[in-house]
C-alpha cells in the first residue's frame, strides 16, 4: 500500500533530499554513500542531529516553521519542494508566496457578468474586485454607483443601508467577523488586513465586540434574506467558491429562492 502517514512521508522526503545533496565542499575523504550525513545537515540547518534522525524515522517530534525554513534552505529545496516540506509537516511557511496580483487572474473570473444571478469576487481583505449587474442591483450602498467603498466589512458595519438591507443583520454581521478572523489567522502579518481591522475597531462598536469574542468560523453557504428598498423582501441561497489560482479570494454566487416552494 502507498504510505499515507504524513510523518513517515516527511521522513522519507527529507532523507531522499539529504542523500541527493552534493558532498560538502570541505569533504576530504571518500564516502561510502552519496549526499550529506545527518550531522552535516543538522549543522547547516542549526538543529541537532538527533532531531534530524527522529524526523527521518517518522517520529512525532516538534518542528517549528523557523526550523523547517532553515532545513529547507540547507536541503536547497525548490519552491515546490519547500511547499511539500511544510505541507507534510503540517506547518505554514513563514515565507508563503504573496497573493498573485489581480491582472494574473483569468479574464473570465474578473468579469462574472455571464452569471444570471448576483455574483461578486472578494479579495483577501474582502474588498469586491468584480461583480455583475445583478449584484449591483441587490447590494445598494456597496456595489452600485452610489458609493466607491467596495469593502464588504466596511459596508456591513459602517453603512446604515446595510443594517436595513440585510434582514438578519446582527446574526450575519457576527458570523462575518468570525469568518474573517479565520482568514486573518492565516495571514496575521498582512498589513492591509491589520489596517482594516484597526479601522473597524475604531469606527464600529459592534465590530469591536464581535472581534473580541475570538470566535472563528468557516465560511458557509445557506439562505440569505434581504429587505430591498425597491424590490422588497428577497431570499437567496449563497454558495462561496475558492479560486484555485488565488486561494484567498472568493467567488460568491447567489441563487434566488422560489417564493412558492413548499
Amino acid at each position: 500500500m502507498t504510505e499515507s502517514n504524513p510523518r513517515r512521508l516527511l521522513g522519507a522526503f527529507i532523507r531522499a533530499h539529504r542523500e541527493h545533496l552534493p558532498p560538502p565542499t570541505k569533504t576530504t575523504t571518500r564516502r561510502r554513500t552519496s549526499g550529506w550525513r545527518r550531522e552535516e545537515l543538522a549543522d547547516a540547518a542549526l538543529v541537532s542531529a538527533t532531531w534530524i534522525t527522529w524526523l527521518e524515522q517518522g517520529r512525532d517530534v516538534a518542528a517549528s516553521p523557523a526550523a523547517l525554513a532553515r532545513l529547507s534552505d540547507a536541503l536547497r529545496l525548490t519552491p515546490a519542494e519547500r511547499v511539500t516540506l511544510f505541507d507534510l509537516a503540517g506547518k505554514r511557511d513563514p515565507l508563503e508566496p504573496e497573493i498573485l496580483p489581480i491582472d494574473v487572474l483569468p479574464e473570465w473570473l474578473l468579469l462574472p457578468s455571464g452569471f444570471i444571478e448576483p455574483a461578486y469576487l472578494l479579495d483577501d481583505c474582502w474588498t469586491a474586485r468584480a461583480w455583475n449587474a445583478k449584484a449591483a442591483e441587490l447590494f445598494i450602498g456597496w456595489l452600485d454607483e452610489s458609493t466607491t467603498e467596495r469593502n464588504l466589512l466596511k459596508f456591513v458595519f459602517l453603512s446604515a443601508t446595510a443594517k436595513t438591507l440585510i434582514a438578519d443583520w446582527a446574526e450575519r454581521a457576527q458570523r462575518l467577523v468570525a469568518e474573517f478572523r479565520a482568514d486573518y489567522s492565516r495571514h496575521p502579518q498582512n498589513v492591509m488586513m491589520q489596517q482594516l481591522i484597526d479601522a473597524l475597531l475604531t469606527q464600529s462598536p459592534e465590530f469591536a465586540d464581535y472581534w473580541q469574542t475570538q470566535t472563528v468560523l468557516k465560511r458557509e453557504g445557506g439562505e440569505r434574506q434581504f429587505n430591498h428598498p425597491i424590490d422588497g423582501q428577497q431570499g437567496f441561497v449563497q454558495i462561496t467558491l475558492l479560486i484555485a489560482v488565488q486561494p484567498d479570494w472568493k467567488l460568491v454566487c447567489l441563487e434566488k429562492l422560489n417564493p412558492h416552494r413548499e
